[in-house]
């Protein structure tokens, strides 16, 4: 009897070792707990029969009780993404509170009554046999795992039809919850005194092996980028969001040798062959995403470098360029700059209408809000023109690298920043006074709106890079460098840049100038309280050229008064 548990406890942990042998990052991690739990449920039914003492036969139960629990539900979870079938987290915390609460009644086994009314022991043989009188919650397991199993075998049943699900890979997923099925309730069936549920693990995790072998084949994007690395002929660079250094292969170092003099997490941008290279290309892409692609000659071949953003899961952490060999394509070339003439010519045109189209529009918007506030037309005015005296600044040293496009749209999409007060109730718009506090939110909407109604009206337009600015500007210009603006809290590098600048403009007008509910600043606090601004409220890379276009900004609004 001992042999045989003892042979299920080492098969189950050889069984693990393949698994880990086998073990790819993307393998879904509900497998590897299973992996987990396999062995120590086994081992738990490997103490009961080398112990002859009841409370250390007790020990190996609720080890047992481990997998007994546990594992149902995490094979309900794999058969879930198995199915490509989402829950919501809050569904898998419950699943997991209920799971744990049961197994927590297991330990009061040999204590209390919560899981057993009563057991006591027999020597049989040299093993000591359990009798037990079992109480609610051991039938409350019960309940737990058959709803599980159901659920599971409900599951795969309903997957089958599926397109974009392997049949085979859900038979295999079928047959071991079948087995484990088998071990809860046919060892109790057959009455010999032969747990069943260690085989039946055995079973399972056999089954577990030969999906999980077939699981990654099945991941397109993954098993692509992998072959693709395998293959050796394309290269790979990525840094995060602040340009640190995260990694390269081979084949990028070969095609930039200066990244060979970086360390995992060193600040790129610090060296200046990468700097030059590198880093000034993944700025401009910043600023204007257009630009994800660009050339690098490397022994007598050229390659194309395209960027991207690099996501986790759903969140932007960095930037990743993907190096591929372009050589080619090169014999075309001659051919694409003739075909491209063409097409820049029908373009110019083209984007003649649509200047005059975009002109008219944001005057008839600026016009249909000035209708409204009196105050805001001349706000519109006048930061607009703000944002071009700053813009003339930034451009003298364009550390920021900016290009001739981005100040275009800008300055053309400035006076409709604040497009999205047409949404105000006028009770708040028009009110000659401070706002309250639930005022004040109500006027808050006004940036998301103003995005929603600048997206609407340039949908389908054929400068995207237009519509993009003039949605981020109406967006998020009362964002804060420090994260405390609105509406998103947005923080640092994280605010899109023609919104800073755009916020610089916004506020400077709005303290020189006289509204109803104030007075105009001077210059001098006007000024005082941008510059405290600086590093908090705005992006710090702007104080210089807000500081050489000040005199000039003056020298505007005296003309033009407040």
């Amino acid at each position: 009897m001992t042999v045989f548990y003892d042979s299920l406890f080492l098969l189950s942990l050889i069984l693990a070792a393949i698994y880990t042998m086998l073990w790819h990052k993307h393998f879904d991690s509900c497998f590897t707990i299973i992996f987990v739990l396999i062995p120590v449920s086994n081992l738990g039914a490997a103490i009961m029969v080398h112990v002859t003492d009841l409370s250390g036969v007790l020990v190996g139960v609720i080890v047992s009780y481990i997998g007994g629990c546990y594992l149902i539900l995490f094979m309900l979870l794999a058969i879930l993404n198995l199915c490509g079938i989402s829950i919501k987290n809050w569904v898998r915390v419950v699943l997991l509170v209920i799971t744990s609460v049961v197994f927590l009644s297991t330990t009061t086994i040999g204590s209390s009554g919560i899981f057993y009314k009563a057991v006591t022991g027999e020597l049989v043989k040299g093993r000591l046999v359990l009798h037990k009188e079992y109480s609610f919650m051991h039938l409350v397991f019960y309940i737990m795992v058959l709803v599980y199993l159901l659920t599971s075998a409900g599951l795969i049943i309903y997957s089958i039809r599926k397109k974009d699900v392997s049949v085979k890979n859900l038979k295999l997923m079928f047959f071991s919850e079948l087995f484990t099925a088998l071990g809860f309730f046919g060892g109790k069936l057959l009455g010999n005194g032969i747990e069943l549920t260690p085989l039946m693990y055995i079973v399972a995790e056999i089954f577990f092996l030969l999906i999980i072998r077939r699981i990654s084949l099945y991941d397109v994007t993954d098993t692509v980028i992998d072959t693709i690395i395998a293959n050796g002929d394309t290269g790979f660079v990525s840094f995060d969001d602040r340009f640190n250094y995260l990694g390269s292969n081979d084949i990028a170092k070969g095609i930039f040798p200066c990244l060979s003099k970086l360390k995992i997490d060193s600040k790129a941008s610090r060296y200046p062959e990468v700097y030059d290279s590198l880093i000034v290309k993944i700025k401009d892409f910043i600023i204007d995403e257009s630009k994800e692609i660009f050339f690098k000659e490397h022994d007598d071949k050229i390659y194309q470098i395209e960027i991207s953003r690099l996501f986790d899961g759903h969140k932007n952490r960095g930037f990743l360029l993907y190096i591929t060999d372009d050589s080619k394509d090169q014999k075309y070339i001659s051919l694409l700059d003739k075909f491209n003439d063409k097409l820049q010519e029908e373009v110019a045109q083209k984007t003649a209408d649509i200047v005059a189209m975009h002109n008219k529009l944001i005057l008839g918007m600026a016009t249909m809000v000035e209708s409204r506030d009196n105050s805001t037309g001349g706000h519109i005015k006048r930061t607009s023109d703000g944002v071009r005296i700053l813009l003339d600044e930034i451009m003298k040293d364009n550390e920021l690298g900016i290009t001739e496009d981005f100040c275009a749209n800008l300055i053309k999409a400035a006076p409709m920043h604040d497009l999205g007060k047409i949404a105000v109730d006028d009770a708040v718009l028009r009110k000659p006074g401070r706002f309250t506090d639930e005022e004040f939110e109500k006027m808050k909407h006004h940036a998301a709106e103003g995005a929603r109604i600048v997206h609407a009206i340039l949908e389908g337009t054929d400068n995207p890079d237009f519509k993009r600015i003039a949605e981020n500007v109406a967006h998020y210009h009362h964002e804060r460098w420090d994260g405390s603006g609105y509406p998103e809290g947005l923080k640092g590098e994280s605010i899109p840049l023609e919104a800073r600048i755009m916020a610089v403009a916004d506020v400077y007008d709005a303290l020189v100038s006289k509204r109803v509910y104030k007075d105009s600043m001077s210059f001098e606090q006007a000024d005082k309280i941008i510059m405290e601004g600086m590093g908090r409220h705005f992006d710090k890379r702007l104080e210089k050229y807000y500081v050489a276009a000040r005199s000039r900004l003056e020298e505007y609004y005296s003309k033009v008064g407040q």
